[in-house]
């Protein structure tokens, strides 16, 4: 089983915005644990604190799985 990220966003709910970005254009990010996922999270989250970004909090995040 692969896993995304998901973000909660108030116009579509839970959304996979985690992304790739290549010399082919832009394509969603997967991984192949929950736990590289949410360090994933966390690594973000660590850098939008450390730049300054506000309003962003764990709780605004998730991990699904794909099928």
């Amino acid at each position: 089983m692969k896993y995304e990220v998901q973000h909660y966003t108030l116009c579509d709910g839970w959304v996979n915005c985690w992304t790739i970005s290549d010399d082919d254009g832009t394509t969603p990010e997967v991984f192949d644990t929950i736990e590289q996922a949410k360090l994933e999270i966390q690594r973000f989250l660590a850098d939008a604190e450390r730049d300054g970004l506000e309003g962003y909090q764990d709780s605004d995040f998730r991990v699904e799985g794909l099928r």
